[in-house]
């Protein structure tokens, strides 16, 4: 079981002066021994490459599995766990309201992929108005503990937008392809654009995606390293004030060579 638990919004509002960012969480290492302690970063940026932002200790959904947490001198939080598995941990973000620039706010649609919601501004001859939109996160991370793996990396949270593997990405190897599935309120998305991301050897490469019928993409793991899978969904919002609400997904894993 997960603990219930939001992110207030503590983040810093820099990060958010250019809204085409992916947010993320960030271990110091994707492979633990048993009872190893990791510091973990929810970051903020652009090319899979980014700054921490701030959090506190309990900002993360946790497993029950987790043994301690501590928070270091530096700000940063470290995690260990006592008991082999793959774990699973989330994190999301209450509400944040965000007014862009009209065309910074226009490229970040075609940058998502957002082509329903250009059609929406056009259609009200809006592309010159600001971007006013209430900003979420939702972001989980896999870590593998030990050698024993687990059906953990597959649970649903129910969050409103979600990235869910249908293989353990700890189970397979470089050449080997895995599925992801892409949930927007509990159900298959079809046409959504989803970026698969991969850092190794100080390189990011990006593939774009759009989801089939029954909401699934299909990536090959080319190579070791951090991988990111994100998918940006965005709404008309009902609020007073603010035109759109957006949810920003992301899924993190890490491949050993």
């Amino acid at each position: 079981m997960f603990k219930k638990i939001l992110l207030t919004s503590i983040l810093l509002a820099s990060f958010f002066a250019n809204v085409a960012q992916e947010y993320w969480m960030q271990p110091e290492k994707f492979n633990l021994k048993p009872g190893e302690s990791v510091i973990i970063n929810l970051m903020a940026g652009e090319n899979f490459i980014g700054e921490p932002l701030v959090a506190e200790t309990n900002a993360v959904q946790l497993p029950t599995s987790i043994d301690s947490i501590a928070k270091n001198e530096n700000g940063t939080i470290s995690y260990s766990f006592k008991m082999e598995g793959t774990e699973l941990l989330s994190l999301q973000t209450r509400n944040i309201f965000l007014e862009s620039d009209p065309g910074k706010f226009n490229d970040f649609l075609k940058y998502a992929g957002l082509d329903d919601i250009v059609y929406q501004r056009e259609k009200k001859n809006a592309q010159t108005s600001p971007g006013r939109e209430n900003l979420s996160i939702h972001t989980k991370l896999l870590l593998q503990i030990g050698e024993s793996r687990d059906e953990d990396y597959k649970k649903v949270l129910g969050f409103p937008a979600e990235i869910i593997p249908l293989q353990n990405p700890y189970a397979l190897k470089i050449g080997e392809k895995i599925r992801f599935k892409i949930l927007f309120q509990g159900k298959p998305v079809f046409g959504a654009r989803v970026k698969v991301w991969n850092r190794s050897n100080n390189r990011t490469t990006i593939q774009n995606m759009y989801t089939e019928k029954d909401g699934t993409i299909e990536a090959i793991i080319s190579n070791d390293g951090p991988w990111m899978v994100s998918v940006v969904s965005m709404i008309p919002s009902k609020q007073e004030g603010v035109d759109w609400q957006s949810y920003r997904a992301s899924l993190v894993f890490g491949i050993e060579k």
